[in-house]
């Protein structure tokens, strides 16, 4: 998940900066995709920012949370090793970060046989504030590198 829209106030640096209304709104569509979609949600990797923080505050999503200064700079390469450190116990993973990191993970995990060419194609053109993309890991998280996913959908959150 890409975090909520965000403000830009005066003086500010990036990593403290909040959500915008618009991203307290959208943040609380996610929430409720989330639920529906994906009912249990068992761990929670998120950006230190403080967007980020407040987009996973706005989704009501319960689940454990590990913050990571990491994923704030992180590239794709980076945000994979941080998914290879979870346990195997987690059965579902949300992850929350920032473009164009989110884009490249998803895309760069996504098995270009199975996935679905649609989402594929959305999130090549924008992965906007707000947007989820849903991908399928089979095996361990450990296991978890170029090409071995299957990215079956793609949500915006309007």
């Amino acid at each position: 998940m890409r975090h909520a829209k965000s403000d830009y106030p005066n003086g500010v640096v990036d990593h403290d900066r909040p959500l915008a209304a618009r991203g307290i709104r959208e943040g609380a569509l996610a929430g409720d995709w989330l639920r529906a979609s994906a009912p249990t949600i068992d761990l929670v990797l998120c950006s230190s920012a403080t967007r980020t923080r407040q987009t996973l505050e706005r989704t009501g999503i319960t689940a454990p949370v590990t913050y990571s200064e990491r994923l704030y700079h992180a590239n794709a390469g980076a945000m994979i090793d941080e998914i290879n450190h979870v346990d195997d116990d987690v059965a579902t993973l949300l992850v929350v970060g920032h473009e164009p990191t989110m884009s490249h993970v998803a895309l760069g995990l996504a098995d270009p046989d199975s996935s679905n060419q649609d989402a594929a194609e959305r999130i090549s053109m924008k992965y906007p504030t707000s947007a989820l993309a849903v991908l399928s890991v089979p095996g361990g998280w450990a296991d978890v590198r170029l090409s071995s996913a299957e990215l079956t959908s793609f949500h915006v959150p309007r």
